[in-house]
């Protein structure tokens, strides 16, 4: 299981989505989704977070914090130990991104664009700005197949 962050950057009623479409061979082409990747070697969630957030926006957070815990697993690709953040606040410019096409998108219309079925549960989760939550996402190819929220309520 690898270790990943993923992050949503609010401003102005918008979320800074990454349209990925720029990388061979992605499991994420043609979706749209938050900024974030794998850690490297001895980094903490925390760290992992603003070491990818800069890389791929050319932005410094200044106020964020950790939603949840996703656990992704898969027949078709590697399972996947994920940290939810939502930031708030950042200095900086947005750089261009080697991995898609960064743009603000209403938060609104974000769930109109192509995303992963399960992305919808946890940033619901997200927005509503509950309790920490941990999240369990089984998929089968594309199609989400199980969707358990902190282990014991079945959403799908």
């Amino acid at each position: 299981m690898k270790n990943t962050t993923l992050c949503y950057i609010e401003k102005d009623g918008k979320y800074l989505m990454l349209h990925r479409i720029k990388k061979e061979n992605d499991l994420n082409h043609d979706k749209w989704i938050g900024v974030g990747g794998k850690f490297e070697q001895n980094e903490s969630p925390e760290e992992c977070l603003l070491r990818e957030v800069w890389e791929e926006t050319g932005l410094v957070l200044k106020r964020f914090r950790l939603c949840g815990v996703i656990t992704f697993l898969a027949d078709q690709w590697e399972g996947e130990y994920m940290y939810l953040f939502h930031a708030t606040d950042y200095v900086g410019t947005i750089t261009q991104c080697d991995e898609g096409v960064l743009e603000w998108i209403d938060k609104e219309k974000v769930l109109t664009l192509p995303t992963w079925e399960g992305d919808r549960i946890f940033l619901r989760l997200m927005d509503e700005g509950g309790p920490f939550f941990s999240l369990k996402l089984r998929y089968e190819g594309d199609t989400l197949k199980e969707a358990v929220l902190n282990g014991t309520e079945k959403l799908v």
